[in-house]
């Protein structure tokens, strides 16, 4: 061969080694003679280029490599470190066997005593009304001690969980009821909680039963089937009853609780704008059934309360009047703003808001209510019954909506506060003001007035003249309810074959032929120690006061200045 086929032959060979598929090893073998040549020649260029190809795959293998050899290491020293332990079984004596220690369901304690009445004279002049109580109740669990997981969605059984409605509501469990009703100025006594109990076992006495679904229980006769039933569930929570709970009451009282707000379930109507069989006509119950199902659904997080709370509550903010109160029938386009209609829908957009639930437009739905209230509804000292006009007993209807709605330190409500300073209560109209005509529903203005006084004598940095008053209309409450409730024939028989008295309570005005209405606000007053903290005291959650300096006007000093977050 020739010199020239000899070059030839050469070049082509060269040419074919650079276009030849090398293997990866060899790939490798070339990257890492070509690192050790002079950084200028092409084998060293080569070289680095190939390294950076390698770099992902290297990485790759060396993390498996040492994720497998970590293994290896933590198995074998958890395996070394395998010890056994003896275990001792304590032999139970046969005279304790286990299954009589065990109650899961202890019987219902027996009804409170009776104690004598002690006559209380606090005038409004007291320099020096002394402390509150000598009786702190116990606070509410803390929220990461509270179960929230949800009940299935085909039942209407509840979670076992305490009262998880957050900010203002007190801790409805059997210790922190017993701790307020022990007497103190501004707390219960013994009697208290007895009338209390009398209500619960007539209410559990008389509720009915639907022929056609056994599990469905609502009461009739006066007011509205719906507006009753509503009513009892709401004195029923306030009581922490409903099933699941830590009460001894439990197994008497909480299947009536479930029957109840099966019924207000149940009586939603589907398809449109969304009502409740059973109303009145112009829907006052729809709103308290509102009220009621969102307290249940704050109360035990069931589903089926969530869903019903919702469709019910996005009614309430899209019946709001163009100028921020409500009217019958929910109605959007009046602008008659009737305050009572309204107290019942705040008081369902409040109870909502702490369960958790916010309707589309909440937020703007409230500031709107509240601006309603400093300006069309207060006229001359009070709140009126509609727009523009005096005020009323409704007075402490709009006083209440103020102070849930975080506005306790506003004018407005001080005026309010002092329009009803020498109300005592009652149940009979012509004694509800010696100066001032109120109307004819005492016990729905004491309902809302209990709740006034309260939250105004019972918070943090109230006026001595606030917490004396509250002192003197409590000393009345203490000493007029217990001794006016009726007590019905018949004892009412627990699960295990305990008696307890039952009573109701008659409003001695225009309405008497509605027992299961008076006799529920007249316990939810009797209930006002434990059921809600007042609201601006810190325990009470720091979220209950508009944005300052709005437009619906700021809260004062003593306000909570947090965004509308109740």
């Amino acid at each position: 061969m020739g010199e020239f086929e000899q070059d030839l032959a050469a070049e082509i060979k060269e040419i074919g080694e650079k276009y030849e598929e090398k293997g990866y090893f060899r790939r490798l073998g070339d990257m890492f003679a070509g690192l050790g040549q002079p950084h200028d020649t092409p084998e060293y260029k080569n070289a680095r280029t190939e390294l950076q190809r390698q770099a992902a795959p290297l990485i790759a293998i060396v993390s498996v490599v040492l994720f497998v050899v970590t293994l290896i290491v933590v198995t074998a020293m958890t395996t070394s470190s395998d010890k056994g332990y003896e275990v001792k079984v304590q032999q139970i004596e046969e005279e304790t066997p286990i299954e009589e220690k065990q109650d899961e369901d202890p019987e219902p304690p027996p009804d409170p005593e009776p104690q004598p009445m002690e006559d209380v004279d606090i005038q409004l002049d007291t320099p020096t009304p002394g402390p509150i109580s000598d009786v702190t109740p116990m606070p509410s669990p803390p929220s990461n001690q509270v179960s929230v997981k949800p009940a299935p969605q085909d039942t209407v059984a509840f979670v076992n969980s305490p009262v998880k409605m957050k900010s203002m509501v007190g801790s409805r469990t059997p210790g922190s009821i017993g701790a307020a009703t022990r007497g103190g100025a501004g707390y219960g006594d013994p009697n208290t909680e007895a009338a209390v109990l009398k209500v619960l076992w007539w209410l559990k006495n008389t509720q009915r039963t639907d022929q056609n679904n056994p599990e469905d229980g609502f009461w009739s006769g006066g007011a509205s089937t719906l507006a009753n039933t509503a009513l009892a569930v709401l004195t029923y929570l306030a009581h922490g009853e409903y099933p699941g709970s830590g009460s001894p009451y439990r197994r008497d009282f909480g299947p009536v609780v479930q029957k109840a707000i099966n019924h207000l379930v149940n009586s939603i109507t589907t398809g449109g704008t969304p009502h409740m069989r059973g109303a009145d006509g112009n829907e006052y119950a729809f709103l308290i059934a509102t009220y009621a199902l969102c307290e249940a659904y704050g109360m035990t997080k069931n589903p089926n309360c969530k869903e019903a709370a919702m469709t019910c509550l996005e009614r309430i903010v899209k019946g709001q009047s163009p100028t921020g109160g409500w009217d019958y029938k929910i109605n959007p386009q009046s602008t008659r703003d009737d305050m009572s209609f309204a107290g019942w829908a705040l008081q369902a957009l409040k109870a909502g808001k702490m369960a958790g639930l916010h309707p589309e437009g909440l937020d703007e739905c409230i500031k709107k209510a509240v601006k309603c209230l400093k300006t069309r509804n207060f006229k001359n000292g009070g709140f009126n019954y509609t727009a523009g006009g005096n005020p009323t007993g409704l007075t402490a209807t709009g006083c209440l909506a103020m102070q849930l709605l975080g506005y306790g330190g506003q004018p407005e409500v001080n005026q309010a506060l002092e329009y009803m300073r020498d109300w005592q209560p009652t149940f009979d109209k012509s004694q509800l003001s010696a100066t001032k005509t109120t109307g004819a529903c005492p016990q729905y203005y004491c309902y809302y007035a209990t709740q006034c006084k309260y939250q105004a004598g019972m918070k943090q940095g109230a006026t001595k003249k606030d917490e004396t008053t509250w002192h003197n209309w409590n000393a009345a409450m203490k000493k007029l309810y217990p001794a006016s409730i009726i007590d019905d024939p018949g004892m009412v028989k627990d699960y295990k074959g305990g008696e307890h008295k039952q009573g109701h309570y008659v409003n001695q005005d225009a309405h008497t032929s509605r027992p299961v209405m008076d006799s529920c606000l007249a316990a939810l007053q009797l209930m006002v120690y434990y059921r809600y903290l007042p609201t601006n005291q810190l325990k009470a959650g720091q979220e209950n006061a508009a944005d300052e300096g709005g437009d619906i006007g700021g809260g004062d000093k003593n306000d909570i200045n947090v965004e509308v977050d109740i």
